[in-house]
C-alpha cells in the first residue's frame, strides 16, 4: 500500500474498475487553466496538478475509478500514466486517499 487509505470505503468494488480516490480531511480542490489546485488546511499548502481538462474536481468524489474516468473521455494511454503518477504522488504526500 501506497499511502493512507480512505477511512470511508466507497462502497465500490475494486476489482475491474481500479483505483478511485477522495480527498483528504480538509482538502479542496479547484480547476485552474492548467489542471487542478489542491489546498491543503494542514500546512496550509497547495500542490498543482497539471492535467488541461483531463480531470475536474468530481473525480475526487470517490465514484468512478480512474480507468473508468479515462477511458469514458478518450485519454492516451500516455497521459493516463502521467495523470496517474501524479496522483500516487498527491496520495503519498496525504493530499488525496485511495477508497
Amino acid at each position: 500500500m501506497h499511502g493512507r487509505r480512505c477511512k470511508v470505503h466507497c462502497g465500490k468494488p475494486e476489482g475491474l474498475g481500479g483505483k478511485r480516490y477522495r480527498l483528504a480531511q480538509g482538502t479542496q480542490v479547484r480547476e485552474e487553466d492548467f489542471g487542478l489546485l489542491f489546498y491543503t488546511m494542514k500546512g496550509p499548502r497547495l500542490f498543482f496538478l497539471k492535467c488541461g481538462r483531463l480531470l475536474e474536481p468530481g473525480f475526487f468524489g470517490g465514484e468512478v475509478s480512474l480507468a473508468q474516468w479515462n477511458s469514458e473521455r478518450s485519454v492516451s494511454e500516455r497521459a493516463s500514466l502521467g495523470i496517474e503518477q501524479s496522483l500516487k504522488g498527491l496520495e503519498e504526500k496525504g493530499v488525496i486517499l485511495e477508497c
